[in-house]
This record gives C-alpha cells, sequence and structure tokens, in this order.
C-alpha cells in the first residue's frame, strides 16, 4: 500500500508540474504614470474642449444714393469710352459742316444703333437749322444736336419707378428679359437702389430653371440685408412669385421684385408662363410695374427680343444693362420707339451701385462732354 501511495504522489506532482510549464508567462505589470506636479509655481494643466466659434457676419453694405451715382455714371458715358459719343464729337471737332461732313454724321449715327428713321430725322432737322440760321460753327451746331437729340429721345416721359402699392399692399415690379442680358444682376443692382431710396424689398428668385439665377439674389440680397424667396430647381414659377407676395404682404414690405426666367423657347411657352405669373400675383396684389432688360450691347438684334416680350407681356418701362464698354448708346431712341415706353434705368459697369435712373438731359449730356 505505501509503495502504491508514493506512486500516486509522483503522478500528481508530474502532472502540476507539467501544467505550470503549459501556462503562458504573466503580463507585465501596468506601467504607472507620473503624478502630476505639485510643486509651487506649477499648475496642472486640464484638458478643456474648445467652444464652437461662431459665425462671422460681415456688416451690411450701404447702397450709394441715386444723386451721387448718376454724376459718377454721367462720366463713364462720355466721349472717352462711348462709341457714339466719340464720333460726335469728332464730327463736331471738324473746321466747317460740309456735304462730306453730313455724310460723317450720318454714317455715326446709324452705326451707333440709332437706327435709319431717327437719323434722317436728325440730319434733316440739323440741316434744316443750319439752312435758316446758317450754322457754321461747331460750337452753334452742338447747341442744335444737343435739342434735336433730346426731342428724339423725349423730355416729357415719366421714367419714375412705379413702386407704390394700394391698399397698404406692396409694390410689385416684374423684371423680364432674355438671359444673358444681365436681368438678374440688374434685379440686385436694383434692390440696392430701392435700399438707397429708403425702401424695405424682398426678392423672388423666380426663375427656377437656373439654379445660379437664386444663388446669385440670395449673394446680392444679403449684402443689404433683403430676404430673397425662392423654391425647388425646376419648380413652379408662378408658385414662388404667390409665396414672395404673400410674404410682402404678410411682412409689411414696400415693393417685391419678381425674377422670372428668360428662356426664348417658343412665344406660347413664354406667353403661357409669363401670363400665369402675372395671374397669380394679381390674385394678392397688382403689378405696377414690368421692366424688360435689354442688352444695349446687342444694338439692333435686342431690338427683335424687346419684340417678343411686348408681344406677351405689358410692359411699362426699359432698362438698358451693359451700356458702357462697347454700347453705343442710340438704342436709347430707336428701343423708345418700338416698344413706346420709356427708358427707365441704365446700367454702366460692373460695380454694385453701376444702376441709375435715366435721364434724358444728363445722358445727352454727357454724350456730348458737357458737366
Amino acid at each position: 500500500m505505501a509503495a502504491v501511495g508514493l506512486v500516486l504522489v509522483v503522478a500528481a506532482v508530474t502532472i502540476v508540474v507539467g501544467r505550470r510549464r503549459a501556462l503562458p508567462p504573466a503580463p507585465p505589470a501596468p506601467e504607472l504614470l507620473p503624478e502630476p506636479s505639485t510643486e509651487v509655481g506649477e499648475t496642472a494643466v486640464e484638458s478643456v474642449p474648445e467652444a464652437p466659434a461662431e459665425p462671422t457676419v460681415a456688416p451690411l453694405e450701404t447702397p450709394e444714393a441715386p444723386a451721387s451715382r448718376l454724376s459718377r455714371l454721367r462720366r463713364r458715358l462720355s466721349a472717352s469710352n462711348n462709341p457714339f459719343a466719340r464720333g460726335l464729337l469728332g464730327l463736331l471737332a471738324a473746321d466747317r459742316l460740309d456735304a462730306e461732313a453730313w455724310e460723317d454724321l450720318e454714317a455715326t449715327l446709324i452705326t451707333s444703333d440709332l437706327g435709319v428713321g431717327p437719323t434722317d430725322e436728325l440730319i434733316t432737322a440739323l440741316r434744316r437749322e443750319a439752312a435758316i440760321d446758317g450754322v457754321a460753327d461747331p460750337a452753334k451746331a452742338r447747341d442744335v444736336l444737343r435739342n434735336e437729340l433730346l426731342k428724339l429721345i423725349g423730355t416729357d416721359s415719366d421714367r419714375s419707378l412705379r413702386v407704390t402699392g394700394a391698399d397698404g399692399k406692396p409694390g410689385v415690379v416684374l423684371v423680364v428679359g432674355v438671359n444673358g442680358t444681365g436681368k438678374t444682376t440688374t434685379i440686385g443692382k436694383l434692390a440696392r437702389v430701392l435700399v438707397a431710396d429708403g425702401h424695405t424689398v424682398l426678392l423672388a428668385a423666380a426663375d427656377t430653371f437656373r439654379a445660379a439665377a437664386a444663388d446669385q439674389l440670395q449673394t446680392w440680397g444679403s449684402r443689404v440685408g433683403v430676404r430673397v424667396i425662392r423654391g425647388l430647381e425646376g419648380g413652379d414659377p408662378a408658385s414662388v412669385a404667390h409665396d414672395a407676395v404673400a410674404a410682402g404682404i404678410a411682412e409689411g414690405v414696400d415693393v417685391v421684385v419678381v425674377d422670372t426666367a428668360g428662356r426664348l423657347h417658343t412665344k406660347t411657352g413664354l406667353m403661357d408662363e409669363l401670363g400665369k405669373i402675372k395671374r397669380v400675383i394679381d390674385r394678392l396684389a397688382p403689378v405696377t410695374e414690368v421692366l424688360l432688360v435689354i442688352d444695349a450691347t446687342t444694338g439692333q438684334n435686342g431690338l427683335a427680343q424687346a419684340r417678343v416680350f411686348a408681344e406677351v407681356v405689358d410692359v411699362t418701362g426699359i432698362v438698358l444693362s451693359k451700356l458702357d464698354g462697347s454700347a453705343k448708346g442710340g438704342i436709347v431712341v430707336p428701343v423708345q420707339r418700338e416698344l413706346g415706353v420709356p427708358v427707365k434705368l441704365i446700367g454702366l459697369g460692373e460695380g454694385a451701385d453701376d444702376l441709375a435712373p435715366f435721364e434724358a438731359e444728363g445722358f445727352v449730356d454727357a454724350l456730348l462732354g458737357e458737366s
């Protein structure tokens, strides 16, 4: 029995030793981090999450007053910048007005987009004055030319913007024109003109076929604190116009300016779209002004576009954009005659405040280099 017990003890010891050899080595003890320093003059720094930065809001811009912008824009329209003005002043600087000079004047006027009919009228009037009064010197010719140009452009037209609504409702300005004429940019600048005149304004991005148009208006409006009502891209333009006018009535704003699509797809499609927008608006507040934006650099070609819109909607005023640069000034006369409505605003540059009310006297004086 003793032998058997000894054998069992030896076997047990062997099993225990074998198990200890099979066990994995114990993991090393974790390294202790140093205690924070508590010496005098040292402070333990705690990790504190940074507060989110507050968004920076750009200060609102103060648009330039119409009176000061007019004088600045007249300088831009002067002979140094305008082909029409350069041609007229070059002719008037001639030593004498002979047959060749009259032919040069006629060519200058026609190529400056004045049109054949108005050119014939102006030449006939000038030659009649020359025959009666014996106009031979350029100074006298300049005075006669100024008077005849004013007759062609018209000084009795009402060029004020109709932006006052009835019964406490806002005035509604509908802006139409072909894409590429600077229509949306003109609306942004018009908002600045209205704000400078002390009006509260709301913009409607009803050109839903161009997402960029709504983004443009948003940018323009934010600069002067004007809110923009916009809809889904490709959505119903009339719905956007309705929401904007309804918001304008609820908020008590003075003027709602509505942008529209400028796609000359078909006259019927354009008529249906603009007609629907106007009907929807009129249910809430009457449209007080319909402005047609025409690119002055397109010259006589712009008249064809103007005819289409005039047949579709009752245009009450014209905005001539891009009258600086290659524009020739004379387009003012035929476009007014074509549509039977006055030019009310002109754009003479790319600056934010390069849009101003049109004044016949100031326009002609600028062309002729007079202060």
